[in-house]
């Protein structure tokens, strides 16, 4: 597939989005009243919530014309593209650091720091990147 064929990120955003949207509806009552088992869930939820938004703007990126490897290198050249503002942007790394970390942390406190960090920011921010993204879509 050559970068000018706009299908692959746009077929990988409606992904995106379910995800996103599955994400939300799992917090919509707050992580506080679910079980462990269910908290778990959320966290894996935005794993690949968030593995999927780095997916998504890597494929918008590749057909924009940058060939970046990197989730970290997806988030910065996002952010020269113009499409996640700073506060956005520094959000998104925090998260991809929290991600990173909690693959290979099972600890209580850390687990529900992750799960406050889930809800306050980062959930929010999937929902914005997806509706920018959406706007995106919608104006190719």
């Amino acid at each position: 597939m050559s970068n000018s064929d706009p299908i692959r990120w746009k077929q990988r955003l409606q992904q995106f989005r379910k995800a996103e949207t599955r994400l939300s509806e799992a917090l919509v009552n707050g992580y506080d009243v679910l079980g462990r088992l269910e908290q778990e869930g959320v966290i894996q939820r935005f794993e690949y919530t968030y593995e999927l938004g780095c997916n998504v703007f890597k494929d918008l990126l590749f057909y924009e014309g940058f060939d970046v490897k990197s989730p970290r290198e997806v988030i910065r050249q996002a952010f020269e593209s113009k499409y996640p503002g700073a506060d956005d942007t520094e959000t998104a790394l925090i998260a991809l650091e929290k991600r990173n970390l909690l693959t290979h942390t099972y600890e209580e406190e850390t687990l529900l720091e992750a799960l406050e960090l889930i809800q306050n920011d980062f959930q929010p921010l999937l929902h914005r990147l997806q509706k920018t993204l959406d706007k995106k879509a919608n104006a190719s």
